[in-house]
């Protein structure tokens, strides 16, 4: 098939992964450990177990000869280069990541990167959030990226403190009510 009939992209450097959240200019990726181990999990996986298997499956379809029509090899090929495609992306987010462990953070009083809180919004609303890094941030979950506008209102904040959060909303007030860090 002609590739002017397929939606594919000629471009190799497309690793702006839809599930990848970019990070501000001039900032580190900040990671806890367990987000960190969890990606590499992911890329070890992608090298030693799924692209092996993959790569298999393509040189078998090619042995079958006219690969214009071969669904085994067409959809091997486009999950070949998914494949090749997130390692790249996880490669260079390892590369660039800075592990901090929230078990060692000396004030923990104070809400910090890998801090959980629980406050009240201006609803009366009760919410436990976590203070990820960006790879590793769940909002469903209550783990929100350090980058998050939530999260930003509550760096630094302590038990007891209100913060401001300004929203396209309008402005909500958060009432921190506990502050707490891993053991």
């Amino acid at each position: 098939m002609n590739k002017a009939f397929v939606k594919e992209s000629d471009h190799e450097d497309d690793d702006d992964l839809p599930q990848a959240q970019a990070l501000p200019a001039g900032t580190k990726n900040y990671i806890t450990p367990e987000g960190y181990e969890r990606l590499r999990a992911e890329l070890t996986h992608l090298m030693n177990v799924e692209r092996p298997s993959v790569v298999q499956v393509v040189s078998w379809a090619a042995s079958n000869g006219d690969r214009s029509e071969n669904g085994d090899y067409l959809y091997g090929k486009k999950r070949l280069r998914e494949i090749d495609r997130r390692m790249r992306f996880l490669t260079k987010r390892l590369d660039i990541a800075e592990v901090v462990d929230p078990k060692a953070q000396p004030n923990r009083d104070q809400a910090f990167f890998g801090a959980t809180i629980t406050y009240v919004d201006k609803a009366g609303e009760e919410h436990t959030v976590t203070i990820v890094g960006v790879d590793e941030a769940e909002p469903l979950a209550g783990k929100i990226s350090w980058i998050s506008p939530v999260a930003r209102a509550l760096i630094k904040a302590r038990e007891g403190d209100t913060v401001v959060l300004r929203t396209p909303g309008g402005i909500d007030e958060l009432d921190i009510l506990e502050v707490s860090y891993p053991d």
